[in-house]
Order: C-alpha cells, then sequence, then structure tokens
C-alpha cells in the first residue's frame, strides 16, 4: 500500500486530537451507540470510529471488527483526512493505493470502503467515521450524507464529553483547593494549639512530646517522636503512632539509638530541617528500615532541650495516603519547630535567672532563698530528711590576718569540696558569712564526714579551725522551728568548742 502524505498541518492536527484525551480510552456507549446506527443506515458489515495518531490508526467503536489498531501507513483513513468530504471507493482492489492492504487480501477481505472526516470545531481532521464491505457497491447521495451526519455527531460527542472531562478536572480542582484549605485551616488550629502548649507549666520534654502527638495526626504521620541528644548518648520517646504503625515500624523507630550507621545521629547538630520522600532509595539506606516499611521521614530541629539538643522524628510509611511532604506539611512543621525553639529558649532562660536567684555569688551553692523553697517542698512530700546547721571556726582570724581574698577563697573550697562530697545525698547551702546549711537524705555520720573532709581541704588554703555543726531530723519540727533546732546544736558544739580551748589555754 502506497502511504498517505501528511496534513500540511499535522503537528496542529496531533495538539488538536489530543486535547479531546481519546486515544487509549476503554468503550464508552455513546460512541458504541453510532457505530451501530452508521453500520445500520448504511446497511454495512463493518463501521468504524477511527483516530488518526502520529503512526497508527486507533479505533474508538467498532462493528463487524474488532478493536483496530493498525499501522497508520495502512489504513484508508490516512488518506480521508486529507479531504474535506467523504472518500468513497466502489471496488478498493481497483485502486492502487489499497489493493494490497491487510484487510483487503485477508480478512475480512474488504472490498468497498466509504469515510468522512471528523472535523473539529478548530478545523483538524483528528479521524473518520468510516463504513466497509466485503462487495463492491455504491453509495448514493443520501447515504453519503447521512455518513457526514453521522460523523458531526460523532464530533459533538467528543465536544460534550471534553466539556463534561473539563468540568470534571475543575470540580477535582475545587474539592482539591476545599481540601487544601481544611487542611491548613485544621494545621492552623494545631499551630495554635501548639503555641498555647508552650505557655502551660510543662517540662521541656512534656511540652515537646505533647506538641509531637498534635502533628502526629495532622500531619497524617504514622509515628512522632522525640529524639533527645545528651552527650554520646541518644534516646527516643514515641510521642504519637497510628494504629496501622506496624509492631516492626515502631520497634525501629524506638531503636534508633542502636542501629549502626543511622542517619540520624549525623543529623544531631543541623539547624534546618531535613525531608526524605523516599528513605528506600536512599544511598546507605539501612534493611531494617527499608524491610520495616519506612517510606518518608523528616527531622526537626528543636534547639537544646535537658542536656542536649533535640529533634522531632516524624515518619510516614509505604503506602501513606499522602505521598510526599507538601508545601503545607513543611510550614507546619516549620512554624511548630520555631514555637518549640522559642519555648524552650525561654525556658533556658528562665531556668538559669531562676538559678541564679537560688546561687551564692560567692561560692556557686545554693543560698537562703533556696533553702527556703527547698525545705518547703521536702516537707511537702512527707519524705524523711536531716537538716544540718553549719558555722566555719576561725574564719574572721583569716580574713584579719590574710585578707578577705584569702578567706574567699577558703569559702569556696569548703562549699565545692562540702558539695561533692555530699553527692546526691544532699545539697548545701551558704545562708550567711561562714553559715552553711546541708538538707538531704544523707544521714548524720554521711554529714559529719563530708563536713571533716571540706575542712581538711580548705586548711590547705589557710589556717581554718574547724566547723561547728548541728543536726535536726525532720521528724523533730518543720520550718523555722527546725531551723533553729539545728542553729541551737550547732551553737552548742561550738561553745563547748571554745571552752576546750579556753582550758587548754589554761593548762
Amino acid at each position: 500500500m502506497t502511504g498517505a502524505p501528511l496534513p500540511a498541518d499535522e503537528y496542529a492536527r496531533l495538539l488538536d486530537l489530543a486535547s479531546y484525551d481519546i486515544l487509549d480510552t476503554p468503550r464508552e456507549a455513546a460512541f458504541d451507540r453510532i457505530a451501530r446506527l452508521t453500520a445500520r443506515v448504511l446497511a454495512t458489515p463493518i463501521a468504524l470510529i477511527n483516530f488518526v495518531d502520529e503512526d497508527r490508526l486507533w479505533s474508538k467503536a467498532s462493528v463487524g471488527l474488532d478493536g483496530v489498531v493498525a499501522p497508520r501507513d495502512d489504513s484508508f483513513c490516512s488518506w480521508t483526512i486529507l479531504q474535506s468530504g467523504p472518500l468513497t471507493i466502489e471496488d478498493v482492489r481497483a485502486d492502487l493505493r489499497f489493493a494490497h492492504t491487510p484487510l483487503v487480501v485477508g480478512e475480512p477481505h474488504v472490498q468497498m470502503y466509504a469515510g468522512t472526516p471528523l472535523t473539529t470545531p478548530a478545523g483538524q481532521h483528528i479521524g473518520t467515521l468510516c463504513v466497509m464491505d466485503d462487495r463492491p457497491r455504491a453509495l448514493s447521495a443520501p447515504d453519503l450524507q447521512a455518513l457526514q451526519d453521522l460523523a458531526d455527531l460523532v464530533v459533538s460527542e467528543l465536544e460534550l464529553r471534553a466539556r463534561n472531562l473539563a468540568l470534571d478536572r475543575e470540580l477535582d480542582a475545587q474539592a482539591q483547593r476545599g481540601a487544601d484549605l481544611q487542611r491548613m485551616v485544621d494545621q492552623a488550629q494545631v499551630l495554635e494549639a501548639v503555641a498555647q502548649l508552650m505557655d502551660q507549666e510543662l517540662s521541656p520534654e512534656e511540652m515537646i512530646l505533647a506538641a509531637s502527638a498534635l502533628l502526629g495526626e495532622a500531619l497524617a504521620a504514622d509515628y512522632t517522636g522525640l529524639i533527645a541528644f545528651e552527650g554520646e548518648n541518644l534516646s527516643v520517646r514515641a510521642a504519637y503512632h497510628h494504629p496501622r504503625m506496624t509492631p516492626e515500624a515502631r520497634a525501629v523507630a524506638d531503636r534508633l539509638s542502636v542501629l549502626p550507621r543511622a542517619l540520624t545521629w549525623r543529623l544531631r547538630d543541623i539547624t534546618t530541617s531535613v525531608y526524605i520522600e523516599d528513605y528506600p532509595d536512599q544511598v546507605g539506606a539501612l534493611a531494617e528500615v527499608v524491610d520495616a516499611g519506612i517510606q518518608q521521614v523528616a527531622w526537626v530541629p528543636l534547639g537544646q532541650c535537658v542536656e542536649g539538643s533535640a529533634l522531632l522524628l516524624v515518619v510516614r510509611l509505604q503506602g501513606s495516603e499522602v505521598c510526599g511532604w507538601r508545601g503545607s506539611d513543611r510550614a507546619l512543621l516549620e512554624s511548630a519547630g520555631r514555637s518549640v525553639r522559642s519555648a524552650l529558649r525561654r525556658q533556658g532562660e528562665m531556668q538559669l535567672a531562676w538559678q541564679a536567684a537560688r546561687q551564692d555569688a560567692l561560692t556557686g551553692v545554693l543560698n537562703r532563698r533556696a533553702l527556703s523553697e527547698d525545705l518547703t517542698q521536702w516537707q511537702a512530700t512527707g519524705r524523711p530528711f536531716v537538716l544540718a546547721g553549719l558555722d566555719l571556726d576561725g574564719l574572721k582570724a583569716v580574713n584579719d590576718q590574710e585578707g578577705h581574698a584569702r578567706g574567699d577563697q577558703l569559702l569556696q573550697v569548703f562549699a565545692a569540696t562540702l558539695k561533692v562530697e555530699l553527692g546526691g545525698a544532699g545539697k548545701v547551702y551558704r545562708v550567711g558569712g561562714d553559715e552553711f546549711v546541708t538538707l538531704g537524705t544523707g544521714d548524720e555520720e554521711q554529714v559529719l564526714e563530708a563536713v571533716d573532709t571540706a575542712v581538711l581541704t580548705a586548711r590547705q588554703v589557710a589556717p581554718l579551725r574547724g566547723a561547728s555543726v548541728g543536726v535536726a531530723h525532720s521528724r523533730e519540727a518543720s520550718g523555722d522551728a527546725l531551723l533553729a533546732l539545728a542553729d541551737e546544736r550547732m551553737y552548742a558544739v561550738k561553745r563547748r568548742r571554745h571552752a576546750a580551748r579556753l582550758t587548754e589555754a589554761v593548762c
């Protein structure tokens, strides 16, 4: 068969054809009806609605032949679209262009062809409505007019279909815009709730876990958690997990601290968020993480938490309803991250201010205000404790003989040593020039041993005579009365020591 030349405006014709989005679509009743009607009206065994693509002929509807897909060069229709009206061939065997066409030399042994272009409103011939017969015959003028009318009906159906598709796309776009707007409203409410959390009296860890749980639902996440770095240690605390989160995936998330070469370790000092859309495709992706079905991962820096830096971890599994980190997802995470960082910074500043207000400026141990607050807390718990009052013997002589700088150094060494020796058994408070108090669970013997060690260490700085100690137990009194009792016992010790020194001097 001799191939037909291309139309002069072939590129525009193909663009017009593509705009209808009709190629390779399933059968549709409207076009099938027109094909059946065409075969019935023109009394032919075969009727086709064909579209001429770049290099093939494709049938949308057919009667008498199964759906046809054929090379464009072997088709009658590639010649038909070159005309403005019907192309009729009463006996194709006599036409050298078609005598050797597969449909002629083989089944169904076509001998007659008649087709007319499907002409779009843009004037492009994108396909044909055609009929075929297995015997030579001529079509009358009314037959050709009916063929043209039916072809116009095909184009009308195409236009209606295109408008319906455009309307569906617009409705889908509106629905998507509505869903996006609703998601923005929902996320704004979540962000407001996160901001309100920041004003609550919560610890940094409690604050972050609560915020992470709120974010998990808003982001359609499968898992959110807090990653805290403290020195060389890493801990992971789950804040939220969806019911579809498999035990294997949860176990992997909870074990990030012990996984070898885990990416999380390399992100401990990040200042901007990191988003991974497809973890399995990452270079160095861990098989254990991939096998658990983890697909999307986000790490959001939260600043300093407790003893080190903190990250918010957000995970989505394979098959998540959300494909990738959307702009709104990132905006929510970034805003929440800023809120948490700001709250942690504010908490840190308040904590430093609170600590400074409770700290003795010279020695660095706690002060009288801290003693009052801590004593009240101890008594509120109902737990037993020991309070000891201390007074350094001989500090005035050190100040007079060696200067106040030396005396201050002695106080600093004594306080630091006493704090270390007591350790977790108690806290040290400086309540006056040379007066200290210890408060904690350590028994009387522990306190006295710690004081003896602190005195010996202080003597390396200056000749301190010693320290008088009075011990009182929480069961004996409360509040100021307990302090007074310890003071009374401490001064009794001081008087006995003073009397002993006078006796030694006389002797």
